[in-house]
């Protein structure tokens, strides 16, 4: 048996969306789902205890930065990311790839892999698919990534054929330096940019290998969500049923569900915690700035249909006002109402797909949440 299998549930008869399982081996992860970002190695100003009070299945953690420090052999001397930063759940890590490529300015890629400067130090660094296995092998997360080149957006089709095709090499590679395919699942990264033909030679070149689970890279980096939207319905078909379908750095409420109708099992994002720390606040009805002037005599809750616990223990008023005199307290209530509010509303999607209702779940949320049919704000 593979470190990792999907087990499919049901299929919502209304939007075609699906309810599954994913089975790891520190847990099941209920999908739908949404994954918290623990960049290095934790959830910013989130415990684990606070993590699993709000039911987050699964958190994902960061190659690149756990590389650069504290560096991977040190939490394999710990005995692996799980026991290090004290958390018995699932976790996924990146490849490190993004990050790297993010890094415009700073690296060089060659068939062998990436040459980059340390955003740190300046310190002159390699990343190529062995080390990425490495690294990941000695973190011991349950989900591994693939080494992959994200193209930029937007992208010429040429570059963006040179890129997937550089992409499945690469994934070929780290299947075969993988040390631990029975503790840890390795899932690829379908590539292509905005092209149909593409995306269609990036899927068909991976899903030969018979990768256990596969995931939508490449998206989410500055493209129109519409057109994010028509890449997944183009794409999403191409997956195999019966593996766990991730989409890459997407987090937004609206496509979280959008995402979730086409057929997207996971996802991951570190926008409800970047926002968080900014004082912006996803509710049921819309984002609040919490740090506006009308806010300061307020004394009801960020949002008063939320359960969490800065809802039910805090008011908007006292939270403006940690915020303002830059209190972590602050950042920590808004952090972990943001964080909640995605978790709850991903158990909403999947109740939805139970009941065959998740379009009309859809229309119902858009409305309330202030977005037009097309996820834009009224």
């Amino acid at each position: 048996m593979p470190a990792v299998t999907y087990e499919h549930i049901k299929t919502c008869k209304q939007s075609g969306a699906r309810l599954g399982r994913v089975h790891t081996p520190h847990g099941v992860i209920e999908t739908p789902a949404f994954m918290p970002v623990g960049t290095q190695a934790t959830v910013k100003t989130m415990s684990p205890e606070e993590l699993k009070a709000m039911d987050a299945h699964i958190i994902l953690s960061n190659t690149y930065h756990l590389f650069l420090r504290p560096g991977h052999e040190i939490v394999k001397q710990a005995g692996g990311l799980h026991r290090f930063m004290n958390w018995d759940r699932p976790i996924l890590t990146d490849s490190g790839g993004f990050q790297v490529f993010s890094l415009s300015d700073m690296r060089k890629i060659s068939e062998e892999g990436v040459a980059f400067k340390s955003h740190l130090n300046g310190d002159k660094l390699f990343l190529s698919p062995e080390k990425a296995m490495e690294i990941q092998n000695a973190l011991g997360s349950d989900i591994m990534m693939a080494f992959d080149e994200c193209p930029p957006f937007p992208a010429e089709h040429a570059y963006a054929k040179q890129s997937l095709e550089r992409t499945t090499r690469w994934a070929e590679r780290c299947l075969q330096s993988h040390s631990r395919p029975k503790e840890q699942a390795l899932f690829a990264i379908i590539q292509g940019g905005m092209y149909e033909d593409l995306r269609k030679q990036s899927a068909a070149e991976l899903t030969s290998m018979d990768f256990p689970g596969y995931a939508i890279g490449g998206l989410s980096v500055g493209e129109p969500k519409h057109l994010m939207y028509e890449v997944l319905e183009y794409t999403v078909p191409l997956m195999p049923f019966n593996k766990p379908r991730y989409l890459m750095g997407v987090g937004s409420p609206d496509a979280l569900v959008e995402g979730a109708i086409r057929g997207i099992d996971m996802f991951d994002c570190v926008l409800p915690t970047r926002i968080a720390r900014n004082g912006t606040c996803m509710t049921s009805s819309g984002r609040l700035v919490i740090r506006n002037a009308k806010y300061a005599e307020d004394f009801g809750p960020l949002d008063p249909e939320c359960s969490c616990y800065t809802c039910k223990n805090y008011s908007r008023a006292y939270i403006r006002h940690l915020l303002k005199a830059d209190e972590t307290f602050g950042i920590r209530l808004t952090t972990y109402h943001n964080l909640h509010f995605l978790l709850e509303l991903m158990r909403q999607v999947r109740q939805a797909i139970q009941e065959d209702r998740l379009l009309d779940f859809r229309n119902v949320f858009f409305e309330k949440y202030g977005l037009d049919e097309n996820g834009k704000g009224f």
